[in-house]
């Protein structure tokens, strides 16, 4: 059987949740997919850094140059032109008009839960696409069980029809336990000890202002703490960013917003904080939760959405919408450190649940279920 892949993601330059979802998963689906017969086709976008998709036999690549329609009109005129057996988008939209049997991940629906956090045509953009891939295609894959509950509450899709494979860690991340290697990453981003860290996408949806009034409101930077909201500016970071400006001199100095953090900035950052704190309105997933689990850094984070599936028991839960208890849950982690020991001890435990190899068999499944026009078994391991 030929699997083709929609692998534009996995060859972006600044990886966030979709795009390390999609690198992580192809290639686990290299070895997965030799093993049962199967020939995996990638499509890019432009030609993959060198080493991202090893050349070897079971893979074809695929470069289509990149233009404006290109998923639509250049991906789209190639699967008519050359149909695999079955599609599959890890991370975007279906192509309209294709004829072979499709299936597409569906990360989060947190639009529709704060609709007012998305310009308008962005909103709409992102209920066609969910909605296209929830109809065109004959399997929906979902990160978790509230993204799953979502697709059902929103959209109406067939409970039968969606499968939630959890994804698995990033392999390429590892503890770093060099106090060298820690304050030359902290100095090349001017950030010192301690600090507690955010580690994402600056938009609403993060509570990020409500994190910087908790953080002012538990008084830590009096005790030389710091609030690292490490990421790339979304839409409607402005907000946040206004916060920020008004606080008093003697407290902003103490909030950092360094941008986007590459790969070994954020190992070491992860590796050196107090903890992470992600106090996120919704997510579909939260990676942020097991990159602080496998670097050994305590989680502070929303007992809503996805979360509490996502963190296990490895995870102080707090409301995200009540400022004194995030407020006193910082100042717990920044003193307790008989708690900071059992979480980190617990976040260890839970990985075990999150593994590429895992995800890679469970999607295959999904894939020839779909491909033979089968309903997916159940129990998907």
């Amino acid at each position: 059987m030929i699997i083709g892949i929609d692998a534009s993601r996995a060859a972006s330059g600044q990886r966030t949740g979709t795009e390390a979802y999609a690198t992580f998963l192809i290639r686990a689906l290299i070895p997965a997919a030799a093993e049962r017969g199967h020939t995996l086709r990638l499509y890019f976008n432009q030609p993959p850094p060198e080493g991202l998709i090893p050349e070897q036999d079971g893979v074809e690549r695929v470069v289509i140059p990149l233009s404006r329609l290109w998923t639509h009109a250049r991906l789209g005129h190639e699967l008519r032109r050359r149909p695999p057996d079955v599609f599959f988008t890890p991370a975007h939209v279906i192509p309209v008009g294709i004829r072979c049997p499709a299936v597409a991940t569906v990360h989060d629906l947190g639009y529709e839960h704060f609709p007012e956090a998305h310009p308008r045509r962005q909103l709409a953009y992102l209920r066609w696409s969910t909605r296209h891939n929830a109809r065109a295609g004959r399997r929906v894959i979902v990160d978790s069980q509230a993204t799953r509950d979502d697709l059902i509450k929103f959209y109406g899709t067939a409970p039968a029809k969606i499968a939630v494979v959890y994804p698995g860690r990033d392999p390429d991340l590892k503890r770093v336990d060099d106090p060298a290697i820690i304050a030359a990453a902290l100095a090349r981003v001017g950030i010192q000890s301690p600090y507690l860290l955010y580690l994402g996408t600056l938009q609403p949806r993060k509570n990020l202002v409500r994190l910087v009034e908790a953080f002012v409101a538990s008084g830590l930077y009096n005790e030389g703490y710091a609030l690292v909201l490490a990421g790339k500016s979304g839409w409607l970071a402005e907000p946040l960013l206004a916060a920020v400006r008004a606080l008093p001199p003697a407290v902003r100095v103490h909030i950092h917003l360094p941008g986007y953090i590459g790969e070994a900035e954020k190992a070491a950052l992860l590796s050196g904080a107090t903890a992470l704190v992600f106090p996120s309105l919704y997510e579909g997933f939260g990676f942020p939760v097991l990159e602080a689990q496998t670097s050994g850094t305590p989680v502070l984070c929303s007992n809503s959405s996805s979360l509490p599936e996502v963190a296990g028991d490895g995870a102080l839960l707090v409301d995200p919408l009540d400022t004194a208890a995030l407020s006193l849950a910082m100042r717990r982690l920044a003193s307790d450190n008989a708690l900071r020991e059992a979480l980190i001890a617990r976040g260890y435990g839970n990985l075990a649940r999150f593994t590429w190899a895992k995800a890679a068999r469970q999607t295959l499944s999904v894939l020839e279920s779909a491909a033979n026009g089968i309903a997916p078994s159940p129990g998907l391991d």
